[in-house]
């Protein structure tokens, strides 16, 4: 199944085109056509092993296609690494903590304001003269809930706290696309709406493209402009919100109609 991309308040940043990889005998992900608006936000749903994450990898250079490409403001970027991806404007959460996890939180903000801005590679030298960086740093910090966790190490953080940071540092990098991978997933109540805020707060710039992998259906209506549903390596139904958790494609591939009845989708 071929989509285009949904209406959104801009041009399509991000695009694979007949995207599929092959795993032995397994077709993970099979000839995945899809282009994403900037502004808009796109859930990317499907049950256990329909493909999604690993469609993620494909777009973030984790996993190398079989075939198809992968394009980001037109440029081929399918035989690119993760590096060049992301310096081109590719920012995947929930990969970044690891990189400094006796850091404290402050100091992985500021290493990752210090990246974007590009001043140079000592990272940890000179920071008394960047008022601005710093000041930078600690906005991420604070919107992120960290404030209070500013001098502990990331290794030290309760999951959620780490969950938080690795957010906080994705927007620090300010991508033009940001990938989210379940960012929910083993956080309290209390704490999801905290990341659910911080989403919000990129989408709302209305020039970010944003695209999420997430199962609960609650959060899916709170953000999502768009659902594409992946169901065996293959696209099954892409369109708005209601319109694909109301078909039965979603239903039967998804949630099935026992959970579909339980989730309230009609």
């Amino acid at each position: 199944m071929h989509t285009e991309a949904a209406p959104g308040t801009g041009h399509s940043v991000i695009e694979t085109v007949g995207l599929s990889v092959r795993f032995g005998g397994h077709l993970a992900v099979s000839d995945v056509t899809c282009a994403f608006n900037a502004g808009t936000l796109t859930a990317i749903v499907g049950p256990n092993g329909a493909g999604k994450t690993t469609y993620f990898n494909l777009i973030s250079g984790q996993v190398r296609a079989t075939s198809g490409t992968v394009h980001l403001h037109r440029e081929d970027i399918t035989r690119m690494t993760v590096a060049q991806r992301t310096k081109r404007g590719i920012g995947r959460a929930f990969q970044l903590t690891n990189l400094f996890p006796r850091l404290s939180a402050r100091e992985n903000i500021r290493l990752a304001v210090q990246a974007r801005a590009r001043t140079g590679d000592d990272f940890l030298a000179l920071w008394s003269s960047h008022v601005e960086l710093i000041d930078k740093a600690e906005h991420f910090l604070e919107i992120a809930g960290l404030g209070h966790h500013a001098a502990t190490p990331a290794s030290a953080l309760s999951h959620g706290d780490q969950r938080k940071l690795e957010v906080a540092l994705l927007m620090a990098m300010e991508p033009d696309v940001y990938m989210f991978d379940e960012p929910t997933a083993g956080m309290s109540v209390d704490e999801v709406p905290i990341i659910l805020d911080l989403i919000r707060r990129v989408k709302a710039q209305g020039d970010k493209t944003v695209l999420l992998v997430e199962h609960k259906m609650d959060v899916i209506r709170s953000l999502a402009d768009r659902i594409v549903v992946l169901h065996n390596g293959c696209v099954v139904s892409d369109g708005e919100p209601a319109e694909v958790m109301a078909s039965d494609v979603v239903r039967e591939a998804y949630l099935g109609r026992a959970a579909a009845a339980r989730e309230g989708v009609r």
